[in-house]
């Protein structure tokens, strides 16, 4: 039981690097000691440590983090050998050219690394808050506009209509007109057959305005006499009247067979 809890804190312990650098940093920051003062003796330990956790968890260890183990070892031999002694070059001054510090080389690799890193993960973080974003092709949405009613009067404009009122004006001019009174000419059988006379020319599905079938010089009653028969041969389901819009010209339509003559006998009871 023992055995395995170690191996449980150990397992814990280790963690996931993408490289020797990153793993350096982690060790540096978990210390919490700049990388300019970092001691290379105990970063070395504990390198050298997390490398013998990996091994003996038979966990496969890179070429990377060996090359890395040399160098820290090679920078730790470099500390612990004595200075070089003060080479004199001139009898006034002396001088001697000081060593390179073994670490500054390990610490600039550092330094970029993190650098690196950091950009790294600003820009993990933006492709996070994109991949939040969705974005679809353009719908064309003109079937959930609302539909508005086309204007009756659009386009007219103020001498249409006066042209439309002297129009008015004088139609009702003519039907003040004073008529003599005298009985009626015309029945409406004999408007029937002068309906029928026009309409058989056209042939079964002809087709007739009902103002064709008035003029200028008419009279009420005949205007009258001409609408009852015209209503007479829908009962008889000789013709079929409509309108294609609203207060717009009657169309008669010829459904009958039969000629003019043959509507002489029917009764009518006015």
């Amino acid at each position: 039981m023992g055995g395995g809890s170690s191996l449980t804190t150990v397992l814990y312990k280790l963690e996931a690097f993408e490289g020797p650098l990153d793993l350096l940093l982690h060790l540096i920051d978990k210390a919490e000691i700049d990388i300019n003062q970092v001691s290379i003796s105990e970063i070395t330990d504990q390198y050298l440590e997390y490398l013998h956790n990996m091994q003996e968890l038979e966990l496969e260890v890179t070429s990377e983090f060996l090359v890395m183990a040399a160098t820290l070892l090679s920078i730790k031999s470099k500390q612990l050998l004595p200075k070089p002694p003060v080479i004199e070059l001139d009898e006034d001054y002396g001088y001697y050219e000081e060593e390179e510090d073994p670490r500054e080389e390990l610490i600039r690799q550092l330094i970029e690394y993190r650098k690196y890193k950091g950009i790294a993960e600003q820009l993990h973080e933006m492709e996070w808050e994109r991949s939040l974003i969705f974005t679809k092709e353009p719908e064309d949405l003109t079937p959930f506009l609302p539909e508005i009613q086309e204007n009756p009067v659009k386009g007219l404009h103020t001498q249409d209509l006066i042209e439309a009122f002297q129009k008015a004006i004088r139609k009702a001019v003519k039907r003040n007109t004073v008529a003599r009174i005298h009985r009626d000419e015309i029945s409406v059988k004999d408007r029937i057959k002068d309906v029928v006379s026009v309409l058989e020319g056209s042939g079964r599905g002809g087709r007739l305005l009902f103002s064709k079938l008035l003029h200028e010089e008419m009279y009420r009653h005949e205007i009258v006499v001409t609408f009852l028969a015209i209503l007479e041969l829908m009962k008889m389901k000789q013709v079929v009247c409509y309108q294609n819009k609203l207060f717009d010209d009657i169309v008669i339509e010829w459904r009958g067979e039969g000629s003019a003559d043959e509507f002489s006998g029917i009764e009518i009871d006015y």
